[in-house]
């Protein structure tokens, strides 16, 4: 059994070698056979064509490129699609066709898409081409189709020339027509771009030149005319400049600042990719250490115009020392062509005058406009206030006797008149004279029995400074006074002659003046009239009310006398003016 064992043992070890020598034979059968199949497939194509782009419906040529040893023997060149045995027509009628290296779409339809070879073959070698051909609708309404858009690379701060794809094969023929170009669907047009052999030149290229192009032209082909448009995505890039970088600011200025102030200071610079930029104070580099009481920002960094990268370094003083005036702070700016520098010192504050003097301009207009308003608020109490205060004891040089000469309609019965009455015989003298130290002439009371009214009424008004005309009702006022006489005296007097100033007085509101005499009327219209609406209570009659103080306000300036001086003057005065008379 042992034997056995053994012999079943290296017959089993035996057949596991067999297999595995057998798998190892495949494995390396297999690996050749791959190695051979990649190896062919990448000698099967010795040029990759670049893959070209065409709207349906337009005509595309592609070239199959010979080296100049192919171009001096026989060779023989063929145009095929791959997948497809049968080799492309070369039958001028045919759509698609083959003329000498160039296969032509005329046009190009959406089954045409996918991969094309030219094979080139001589007696002793052969070579293949490959190319992709993609075929894509353009939609209506669109002039341009980002998405199938040949990219194209130019560079700034030179010219540059951008190509048309595909159309270098039909300048030969005398059918095209002119090309025209439009970026972003806007014909070109400037001093910056021209057209040379139906390619488009740009002047002074900036990053702003970048967009998506159509070039647009039509081709006639066998008495047809196709339209033939191409999309191009141009991609502007940077090209350095061979000069050290700029700085913008500062610009070897000073700045006035404060003492202990924070200050900050930038320095803006443009130049090439890997320009380096820093400060110095003193002398000594600025690090960008925030510990420090002087210390430089980290870089913050933009775009400028022309696509060139923009740094910002910032100076930050957090306390302005004494030390710092005077001293020049320096941004330097390097690269492999050049260093530039420009410094900012700092310098004490000055005084702006013109802050301050629009400030107090400003100030002034303000304090004017408000004290025009409280004038105007407050104009009457003002004025009283500075009578009573400034002019308390100025004399009256005029030789007048009387303050005013009050012109009243008489009575002519009803509660009208005795309303009238009793406030021109009673409130008017209980305000005016006691409490406010002013002499009136009221005819019927100042005046003796038996005197003639014209006489002592001319010679009251020449004795007045001021005429108080009091206007009852509307209907007590239809006549002013029953004897005209001494109404036409007293307008007289307030109009013509003397010209004194006169206070109306309304008892009661008055709308109509219709009625009216027309000197009442003018008088009205230029002076206005102050209306009594009050009571005859206590209250009313007090002279710091609104009514009265309207009525001092129109009366002359007056010096302030007591009781006992008030009760005695009118009998001086009347014992003066008959000795006068």
């Amino acid at each position: 059994m042992t034997g056995e064992r053994e012999k079943f043992s290296c017959l089993s070890w035996q057949n596991v070698g067999n297999m595995a020598a057998i798998t190892f034979f495949s494995c390396t059968i297999t690996t050749a056979f791959l190695f051979l199949i990649i190896a062919d497939k990448c000698d099967a194509y010795d040029v990759m064509l670049r893959q070209s782009l065409v709207p349906a419906e337009q005509p595309l040529a592609i070239k199959c490129s010979l080296e100049k040893s192919w171009k001096s023997g026989d060779y023989n060149l063929t145009w095929y699609k791959v997948g497809n045995q049968a080799a492309v027509p070369r039958d001028n009628l045919s759509r698609i066709h083959q003329q000498k290296n160039l296969i032509w779409f005329l046009p190009a339809m959406l089954e045409d898409s996918g991969d094309y070879e030219c094979a080139i073959r001589n007696s002793t070698s052969s070579r293949k081409m490959y190319t992709k051909v993609t075929v894509f609708e353009r939609t209506d309404g669109l002039c341009l189709n980002e998405k199938f858009a040949v990219e194209e690379v130019i560079f700034t701060l030179s010219s540059a020339k951008v190509v048309c794809p595909h159309l270098d094969f039909f300048r030969t023929e005398n059918n095209i027509q002119p090309v025209h170009w439009y970026k972003d669907c806007r014909p070109l047009k400037g001093e910056r771009f021209a057209f040379s052999n139906n390619d488009l030149i740009i002047f002074n290229v900036s990053v702003h030149d970048r967009g998506n192009y159509t070039c647009r032209t039509t081709y006639t082909y066998n008495g047809k005319q196709f339209n033939i448009s191409r999309d191009i995505k141009l991609t502007v890039e940077v090209s350095p400049p061979n000069k050290p970088p700029e700085i913008s600011h500062p610009r070897n200025n000073s700045i006035e600042v404060e003492l202990g102030s924070k200050v900050t200071v930038d320095c803006n610079t443009t130049g090439a990719e890997g320009y380096e930029v820093f400060w110095t104070g003193n002398g000594v580099y600025v690090d960008i250490f925030y510990m420090s009481r002087i210390f430089a920002s980290p870089y913050e960094e933009e775009t400028s115009y022309d696509g060139r990268p923009m740094y910002s370094v910032k100076l930050i003083i957090s306390e302005v020392n004494s030390e710092d005036y005077e001293q020049p702070f320096v941004c330097h700016a390097s690269n492999a062509f050049g260093q530039v520098a420009s410094y900012v010192i700092l310098k004490h504050r000055v005084p702006d005058t013109r802050i301050w003097l629009t400030g107090g301009l400003v100030s002034l207009l303000i304090l004017t406009s408000i004290t025009l308003i409280i004038y105007k608020i407050f104009k009457i109490d003002l004025v009283l206030w500075y009578r009573n205060s400034v002019c308390a004891f100025a004399s009256q040089e005029d030789g007048k006797i009387y303050d005013a000469y009050v012109l009243y309609a008489k009575s002519s019965g009803g509660r009208s008149s005795c309303h009238l009455e009793t406030f021109v015989l009673r409130i008017l003298p209980d305000v005016l004279e006691q409490q406010c130290g002013y002499h009136l002439f009221i005819l019927g009371r100042d005046d003796l029995p038996g005197e003639a009214v014209v006489s002592v009424a001319d010679e009251s008004l020449k004795q007045s400074r001021r005429l108080m005309i009091i206007l009852g009702s509307e209907t007590c006022s239809c006549s002013l006074l029953q004897d005209a006489s001494e109404q036409q005296l007293a307008m007289y007097n307030a109009l013509i002659r003397d010209g004194i100033r006169v206070i109306l007085i309304e008892m009661d509101e008055i709308l109509d003046y219709t009625s009216m005499p027309e000197s009442v009327k003018y008088i009205k219209q230029k002076h206005g009239a102050i209306q009594w609406k009050g009571d005859f209570s206590e209250k009313s009659c007090s002279a710091n009310t609104r009514f009265w103080k309207r009525v001092r306000y129109h009366m002359p300036s007056k010096r302030k006398m007591s009781y006992s001086e008030v009760s005695l003057l009118p009998v001086t005065l009347n014992n003066s003016a008959r000795k006068d008379s």
